[in-house]
């Protein structure tokens, strides 16, 4: 972790008060997970992604709508308006960052 700037840190820290959640968690994961962890067709992830993010959480859909929120203000979840629905996915460079902090630290 000794590779991480302030910045770094800060970020990281509102992205993990976010995900301390179990609901937005299982949002964040389930969107993580569209495409199966590699790269793909983003219109096409949101456009599937988007339609399940809710489901099997038994949560209302302005509920719902306050995790996503407040994912998007964590930096993890990026959101795009298409006539009167809203698209989400998980910014790629995010789950990078996500996997560097988790990557141990190299010892020469």
């Amino acid at each position: 972790m000794s590779n991480f700037r302030n910045s770094d840190i800060d970020r990281l820290s509102h992205a993990f008060k976010a995900l301390s959640n179990p609901h937005r968690l299982s949002i964040f994961l389930r969107l993580a997970s569209c495409c199966g962890g590699v790269a793909c067709d983003t219109d096409q992830a949101m456009r599937e992604c988007v339609g399940t993010v809710g489901k099997n959480l038994n949560l209302s859909p302005s509920t719902i709508s306050h995790h996503i929120k407040e994912l998007h203000h964590a930096g993890l979840i990026r959101l795009k308006r298409r006539g009167q629905t809203v698209e989400c996915w998980v910014d790629p460079e995010t789950l990078d960052s996500l996997a560097e902090f988790f990557q141990p630290p190299v010892h020469v």
